[in-house]
């Protein structure tokens, strides 16, 4: 397949049984776009090539570019070689269709992890966790006994209340990579002070 200017009009040459034949680049499927982009290239290549005046070879490399460009188009869309006659030059040019990219999988299996994890900072972490569980266990003691020389309820009300507001923060905090010590230590805090009170009424 060939493109060629005829008369200010874009035509695509081909061989087929009864030798050359030029059609119009509406009657291939092409898409409109590209068959209206044909025949504008086609008018100003036309003109071009008609005007009086000496030209300073802009225009002519712009048309030559042009029509280089809806060739590939065209190689594109049909899939196969196209020629192509630069109106200006006479020059015959053959584009080939680009190559089509491989399709990718409708699902693509992820990739491993192949990062290491990091590792757990026990040093750092226990001694975090040893100082929150000796300030919790400070505070819930020095409470109940405060409380509790007014009145035993009291205190078993206060540690209910502690306990049941220090509770939420210690369950989500419990997987979060720095706070899970801090819940540890909560926990064990309240443990050894409960331990503690009870063994302050025997």
């Amino acid at each position: 397949m060939e493109l060629r200017v005829r008369d200010g009009r874009a035509v695509l040459a081909g061989e087929d049984e009864s030798g050359e034949r030029e059609v119009d680049p509406h009657s291939l499927p092409l898409g409109a776009d590209l068959a209206e982009a044909l025949h504008e290239w086609a008018k100003v290549a036309d003109a071009v090539t008609r005007t009086e005046t000496p030209q300073d070879g802009v225009a002519n490399a712009l048309v030559a570019r042009r029509g280089k460009q809806l060739a590939i188009r065209i190689a594109t869309v049909m899939n196969s070689q196209v020629s192509y006659t630069d109106p200006v030059s006479g020059e015959l040019v053959s584009v080939d269709a680009p190559e089509q990219p491989a399709a990718e999988p409708a699902y693509a299996e992820p990739e491993p992890d192949t990062e290491e994890p990091e590792p757990t900072p026990w040093g750092t972490g226990l001694t975090v966790s040893l100082i929150t569980a000796a300030i919790v266990t400070v505070t819930v003691v020095s409470l109940s006994l405060g409380l509790g020389e007014t009145s035993r309820w009291l205190a078993l009300v206060a540690n209910v209340l502690v306990v049941g507001g220090l509770a939420p923060s210690v369950w989500l905090g419990r997987r979060v990579p720095v706070w899970r010590w801090v819940a540890y230590g909560v926990v064990t805090g309240v443990l050894v002070a409960w331990l503690s009170l009870i063994l302050t009424l025997l």
